[in-house]
């Protein structure tokens, strides 16, 4: 299979391979010094798809590890016995802290080093993590392992975006960074269906006995089995993928490397767009991770739903809605870019945004579980219409040296609000406002009900700003 990206040369990019692997050039700091000075032949669509299908590969696994823990909500309490309000937090902040803190860094490297290399790293860690969690005895061993995980997939998202904008031309990123993003549906599919699968097996709240380690309860063997397929995949992800020309500005004198104030700079003179585009992926993704860490829980006490049930229909929706919307968005934004101006990536955007919210405010209230999880699917579908074209905007906006460190920005303003306070105010309402766990499916309508509409509000004034500009 010539076609292997680790085996193609990339001549542009100042840089050799030997022994199969992509080694950077002796005598650079970086590899892609002579790539920065101006924009050759994009790679082979082959090889670049074949990148986008490996990223997607372990931005699926990320959300496995992720998701995970939104299935296992119930027998966790059980065994530990936290309250929703301790496991709202386990998922969002535990995951977000380092997250964060690790993020940051791992993001301006990346805007200056060898950013394959980066993604190999961060999924050994995470998987590693991942692991851990199924080691947990307590909520504070857990919560300490949750804070590892969110560390680990710090390095993940950056990096991919900027490789990916490296390898595919403006007309063609949208449809990558679609299928880079049905990531998140396939791998929180993957948990679902496999945690359905195991608690079919090996009851998730039972205590098994295993050779070495002794006594584990069956959500902890869940985790322990989650760590492995990561090592697989880092091994092919270092063989299989070459970091690529970064593509600069044609007459450049010398490579750029930028910092987080040139990235804020940069923002603030297109505040409106990026705020715009900013702001409703937040609210968006405040939604989608709210509702998410709960849905499991929302079957059950709602519907009487048993744990295998939840795994295998909930599951089944989140992978058949999420992965056609995602493509078929990511599609639909790419097609629109071709005939127009950057603006035409939130075309997808703009349906997503606007169908999203009847749904998310009636899944909850639906009297039956059919009706809810078949909304559920809808919910899944457009939400991943959206999130190809919107990438691709806000990548088409930022220079190629300082794409990492924005795209940093956003995935942490989306998680400070989305992967934190989207699950903890479900929590919240449920414990300290409708104060009964059986009216969680309140909760979810209330909060989709508020930040929904005003994600729409949000797109509508980046499309606005960016109307305002001259056609690219």
């Amino acid at each position: 299979m010539s076609w292997f990206p680790c085996r193609a040369v990339m001549a542009s990019a100042g840089a050799g391979l030997r022994g199969g692997c992509f080694m950077e050039a002796q005598g650079t700091a970086t590899p892609d010094n002579a790539a920065l000075q101006g924009d050759g032949a994009w790679p082979p669509a082959r090889q670049a798809w074949s990148v986008a299908a490996l990223l997607m590969a372990a931005n699926s696994l990320a959300f496995v590890d992720r998701q995970a823990l939104a299935f296992l909500i119930e027998p966790i309490k059980q065994d530990i016995g936290a309250s929703d309000t301790a496991m709202g937090f386990a998922y969002g902040l535990g995951f977000t802290l380092l997250y964060i803190g690790a993020g940051i860094p791992l993001a301006w490297l990346a805007d200056r080093s060898n950013r394959r290399n980066i993604v190999l790293g961060s999924i050994v860690f995470w998987s590693m993590a991942t692991s851990a969690c199924g080691l947990a005895r307590n909520y504070a061993s857990l919560f300490a392992a949750r804070v590892a995980v969110g560390a680990g997939e710090a390095g993940l998202g950056p990096a991919s975006y900027s490789l990916l904008s490296d390898y595919f031309p403006r007309e063609k990123l949208a449809s990558a960074m679609g299928l880079y993003q049905s990531g998140i549906y396939i791998g929180g599919a993957l948990a679902l269906l496999t945690g359905g699968w195991l608690a079919g097996m090996i009851p998730l709240e039972q205590t098994v006995m295993l050779p070495v380690m002794g006594e584990m309860a069956g959500w902890q063997v869940f985790f322990l089995l989650l760590g492995l397929p990561g090592l697989l995949l880092a091994g092919a992800i270092w063989w299989l993928i070459a970091e690529p020309a970064r593509r600069g500005v044609p007459g450049m004198a010398k490579p750029q490397t930028g910092s987080f104030f040139e990235a804020f700079t940069h923002m603030r003179h297109h505040s409106r767009a990026y705020f715009g585009l900013m702001g409703g992926f937040m609210l968006v993704v405040f939604v989608g991770n709210g509702t998410g860490a709960w849905i499991p829980a929302f079957l059950a006490r709602e519907y009487g739903m048993a744990m295998t049930d939840i795994g295998n229909s909930y599951g089944l929706v989140v992978l058949t809605g999420g992965l056609s919307g995602s493509l078929s968005g990511g599609v639909l934004a790419s097609r629109q870019r071709s005939r127009g101006s950057a603006r035409a990536n939130l075309i997808a955007p703009l349906i997503g945004f606007t169908c999203l919210i009847p749904v998310t405010i009636g899944f909850p209230l639906m009297p039956t579980p059919f009706a809810a999880i078949a909304l559920i699917g809808a919910m899944n579908f457009f939400a991943g219409f959206t999130l190809g074209g919107g990438l691709a905007t806000i990548l088409e906006l930022t220079p190629n040296h300082l794409r990492a460190q924005v795209s940093m920005i956003y995935v942490v303003a989306i998680n400070i609000l989305g992967g934190v306070m989207g699950p903890l105010s479900i929590a919240l309402l449920t414990d300290y406002i409708f104060q009964d766990s059986q009216r969680v499916a309140e909760s979810i309508a209330t909060v989709s009900a508020i930040a929904s509409p005003l994600a729409l509000v949000a797109l509508l004034s980046a499309i606005r700003a960016l109307s305002a500009k001259p056609s690219q």
